[in-house]
Parts: C-alpha cells; sequence; structure tokens
C-alpha cells in the first residue's frame, strides 16, 4: 500500500510543483548616466553596472546604453536594430534617454518632437517583439540654488517621457523625480561624494581632478540603481518577483 501512495505521489508530483520561471533578457538603452564604464574613466559609474546584481538567475542583463547617445542617435548608429533583432517574448526594455536629447549645441539633440516619436518607436517595436518596454525619465544632474533647494534641469524633456507613458499605457519610473529626491536628502555639499567629483592627485584616472555633475561614481550608482529597483517593487511589477533573494 505504501508503495503505491509513493508511485501516487510521484506522478502527481508535476502537477502540484511550481513551474519554472521562463528566462528573459533585460536590455538597457540610454546615455551615459546609465551605460558600462571602460576601467580608464573609472570611478566614473553608470547606473546600469550596479543594476545588474539585483537579478536570480533567470535574469540577463543586457546593457547597450552609451555615452553621449540620444533617442536619434541610437537609432541611427544602428544601435537599436541588433536590440530588436534579439528581443524576445517576456523580455524588458528599460528606456533612459533625455540628457543629450535636449541641448541644442550638442550633436546629438532632438527636438521635442522627435523625442516624443522615437520614444513611441521604441515602444512600438518593444511590443511587437511581446516585450515590456519601461520608460524612464533622464535622472537628475547634481543643481542647486542659492537657498539650497534642488533644480531640475529635464522639465521639457522629463514631462515628455510621462506624457509618451501615458498616451501608451506604458510602465514609467519617474528618476528624475526620485533622484532629485535624493539628492535633496544629502544636500548640497553632500551630494558631491554621489558623483564624479575628484581633488587633483585623487585618482590616476583623473590626476588634474574632475567636478562632474552629470555622471555618478560608485556609490551615486548603486543608489540610483536602488532607487530603479524600489519602483520596480512598488508598482508590483512581475519582474520584482526575478530579484535575488538571500540565502
Amino acid at each position: 500500500m505504501k508503495k503505491q501512495t509513493l508511485v501516487i505521489f510521484l506522478f502527481l508530483l508535476p502537477v502540484f510543483s511550481r513551474p519554472l520561471r521562463k528566462n528573459i533578457t533585460l536590455w538597457m538603452i540610454g546615455d551615459s548616466t546609465m551605460s558600462v564604464k571602460q576601467v580608464k574613466f573609472y570611478p566614473e559609474t553608470g547606473w546600469g553596472m550596479p543594476f545588474t546584481s539585483f537579478w536570480d538567475s533567470t535574469v540577463t542583463v543586457d546593457n547597450r546604453a552609451q555615452n553621449g547617445r540620444s533617442t536619434r542617435t541610437f537609432i541611427t548608429e544602428n544601435r537599436w536594430q541588433p536590440v530588436t533583432g534579439n528581443l524576445q517574448d517576456g523580455d524588458y526594455v528599460f528606456i533612459q534617454f533625455g540628457h543629450n536629447d535636449e541641448v541644442p549645441t550638442k550633436a546629438s539633440y532632438t527636438t521635442e518632437a522627435e523625442f516624443k516619436a522615437n520614444l513611441v518607436k521604441y515602444i512600438t517595436d518593444t511590443k511587437q517583439k511581446k516585450a515590456i518596454p519601461i520608460l524612464l525619465t533622464p535622472v537628475a544632474r547634481r543643481k542647486f540654488d542659492t537657498a539650497g533647494k534642488v533644480e531640475g534641469t529635464h522639465e521639457v524633456y522629463s514631462a515628455i517621457v510621462r506624457t509618451v507613458a501615458a498616451e501608451n499605457n506604458v510602465v514609467l519610473i519617474d528618476l528624475d523625480k526620485k533622484s532629485q529626491e535624493l539628492l535633496q536628502q544629502w544636500g548640497v555639499e553632500r551630494s558631491k561624494y554621489l558623483f564624479n567629483q575628484l581633488q587633483p592627485g585623487e585618482h590616476p584616472n583623473y590626476p588634474e581632478g574632475k567636478e562632474d555633475n552629470t555622471h555618478f561614481n560608485e556609490l551615486g550608482a548603486r543608489l540610483v540603481a536602488q532607487l530603479v529597483l524600489a519602483e520596480i517593487k512598488n508598482q508590483h511589477l512581475e519582474l520584482a518577483n526575478r530579484i535575488v533573494h538571500p540565502k
């Protein structure tokens, strides 16, 4: 009798077992604030670098973000096509542009109308592959007024991202807003410790020093990545189920 019971249990076990999650790729497209840095630029760190450590074995992070790119140049330089060519059902695409789109003096400049159209293209192409687009407003620069209040530098282009997300029913992570809150918490002086700011002779990659209020160091990148992770949890995305759990 015990043997028969064991056979029945083993037969039914697959029915009650939790199905294995499908392996997915988390694609990242954007600019230098997100990208993987060459060693010669350390301690400058894109927030996409520490972001890779948050996920369990079912997630592969493929960070295609590049320094200086806008929504337009990422397409014209044939950087988007390889992503769409490899997108699979259930993959995610994190889309964060704006820093280089919004500056008229840069070759990467993209008008407001073009910026919106490009974001819609990324969304449409992603959905056609049955993948999931996630829009992020551009992460904040370090800028304070004389009273010590954080000043936004992406108002127009962040607003466009918010509008596109709403009009296309796409998940939005308002990284501009969240990172401004982070900078305000750290304050005028302490927030310098989140960016690639160095005194002369402090680091061999920057013998003359560096004062950068746009690009993060390791600590800043980690904290920004944690902001994104927190929003994934707060919005109860399926992706939150794939966050690695401590053993």
